[in-house]
């Protein structure tokens, strides 16, 4: 009976700590950030405006090349 219990707080244990490494690591891949990085920090103005923009311009030049 000890050994069950034992066996069912490692498990829990490693189910808390799984679902919080994959939000952590799914938050960022969402953000298209290093899967690393903090999910909570605040992206700046002028990073987004170059995303974008790198987006919009690697979008253009595969429907140039499509055409």
């Amino acid at each position: 009976m000890r050994e069950m219990r034992i066996n069912f707080k490692n498990l829990l244990f490693g189910l808390i700590v799984g679902l919080c490494l994959g939000l952590w690591f799914g938050v960022n891949i969402g953000k298209g950030r290093s899967v690393i990085a903090n999910p909570f920090a605040q992206q700046n103005f002028t990073d987004k405006v170059k995303s974008k923009v790198g987006q919009s311009v690697e979008r253009i030049g595969k429907e140039i090349k499509g055409q």
